[in-house]
């Protein structure tokens, strides 16, 4: 948790962007895994909750009166059986007191707020909600059915929580940073567990034992699998192949609850193939490209174009594209290869405020996203950059099978793609490079003080030594 005054001043700020009205952050409740008692570990807050109240009790529920300009935290205290079960922890008044929250009362006192606001014909401000009791919790509080609660919430909270969120502080950076030298082992350890006859199962466990170890879980499922086409490969009890590249995607989540985010892959026998490399210095190229052009003022979307025209330029180098590289582009021919967007925001979640619609978090009025094209529909961030973003640079090249099939039945973009030859790729897997990048005054830099080795003579030469 930060300092008191981080919240006192984040509140009074998120006060004058809303302006009026009553403002309700739910905070998350423990959920079940497979009978009540038995809940997933370990407790994850919500992540709007951490950071305008910090903490991460579950059962609790920040409220901010703007016209009255008071706050509540709303919250049961637990009871004695509680305590015998898990220990004393601090009272409801007690965590108020440690974010300079004034007021507290019981949970059963949140009704009488919300409907003492609607009757004055105040608007109660909330975000969309994401967990199931949260949805039946607004329902019973507002009268709104779970179905209509994303339409229902409110755009003004949504928008001021992105422009703040959206740009980091210095605190915010260090957290990044602490999570990326969490990131740097988790990857490390991967390399070094590599060989043939090794489980996916038996690393990507391990790479979730580090993120534990060292801060509060993994900030999302592990990656690590051979079939690096697949984008969200789950490790599996597979054996590791002499001759295979092995995809790891993976991060972690510091104590405070901030996020790293990188993939690398790499050879299981520890040297890269002439075929491998040929595609690998693509997505390498690609990414690189990156670092030097993002910076403030300038749009992600132009930013993932332009890596889109260079891995079409060198895929038509190796005979796997033909035709005209702005016309490829344009008809999605490039899509075939790389299926998703360059990146996405990077904070608190690892596809920061993904839940409040990646049009407003990713876009705004300038930059819209295009939903009408395979490929560019799923990219998460074009609007322009500005100082203190943290965004994901995450090219890839993947040949999947069934995507293979499907437009060469259907002659998708023909006219783009040497088909003949991406037919003797079905094997090939898949091959994604990931750093969290900070936009700077000037440009931007990666997050973290340890690079996890990435270019192809330093993952041999790591692996070896290893």
């Amino acid at each position: 948790m930060f300092d008191k005054s981080t919240y006192v001043r984040r509140r009074n700020e998120l006060k004058k962007l809303v302006k009026n009205g009553v403002i309700v952050i739910f905070g998350n409740n423990e959920s079940p895994c497979n009978y009540p008692a038995n809940a997933y570990t370990p407790f994850r807050q919500d992540s709007s909750f951490l950071y305008y109240f910090g903490q991460k009790r579950d059962g609790l529920v920040g409220v901010i009166d703007i016209d009255n300009d008071s706050e509540t935290l709303i919250g049961d205290d637990i009871d004695i059986e509680d305590i015998v079960w898990y220990g004393s922890v601090d009272s409801v008044s007690d965590m108020a007191a440690q974010v300079g929250v004034g007021n507290t009362a019981p949970m059963a006192a949140l009704e009488g707020i919300c409907k003492t606001a609607q009757e004055q014909g105040r608007k109660v401000h909330f975000l969309p909600p994401y967990r199931h009791d949260i949805k039946i919790q607004i329902m019973d509080l507002l009268g709104i059915h779970p179905s209509k609660q994303k339409e229902a919430a409110s755009m003004e909270l949504i928008m001021a929580i992105i422009k703040m969120r959206s740009v980091k502080e210095a605190q915010e950076i260090e957290e990044l940073e602490r999570a990326a030298e969490i990131g740097y082992l988790m990857h490390t350890t991967a390399m070094r567990l590599t060989k043939p006859g090794v489980t996916e199962k038996f690393v990507g466990g391990q790479i979730d034992g580090i993120a534990r170890s060292y801060g509060a879980m993994s900030s999302f499922g592990t990656i690590f699998s051979q079939h690096g086409e697949i984008m969200h490969g789950n490790p599996s009890m597979a054996k590791m192949e002499d001759g295979r590249l092995v995809l790891c995607d993976c991060g972690a989540e510091t104590i405070n609850h901030y996020c790293s985010d990188n993939t690398r892959t790499f050879p299981v026998n520890g040297k890269y193939t002439q075929r491998q490399l040929d595609i690998y210095s693509i997505v390498e190229a690609c990414h690189d490209y990156v670092l030097e052009v993002a910076k403030p003022g300038v749009k992600y979307m132009d930013v993932h174009l332009a890596v889109c025209r260079l891995m079409t330029e060198r895929l038509k180098e190796l005979g796997l594209m033909k035709g005209d590289v702005d016309e490829a582009v344009q008809a999605g021919a490039h899509a075939m290869f790389l299926p998703h967007g360059l990146g996405h925001m990077m904070g608190m979640d690892v596809h920061d405020m993904e839940g409040f619609d990646q049009r407003y978090v990713g876009f705004d009025e300038e930059t819209q996203p295009r939903l009408d094209q395979f490929g560019t529909n799923a990219l998460r961030m074009g609007r322009r950059l500005e100082e203190g973003f943290v965004v994901t640079d995450e090219p890839g090249i993947y040949f999947i099978p069934a995507l293979i099939d499907d437009w060469r039945k259907s002659g998708h973009c023909a006219e783009f793609l040497c088909f003949d030859k991406i037919e003797t790729y079905k094997d090939f897997g898949g091959i994604r490079i990931e750093d969290d990048v900070l936009i700077t005054k000037d440009g931007c830099r990666f997050i973290g003080k340890e690079i996890i080795p990435y270019h192809p003579k330093d993952v041999e030469k790591f692996m070896a030594e290893n």
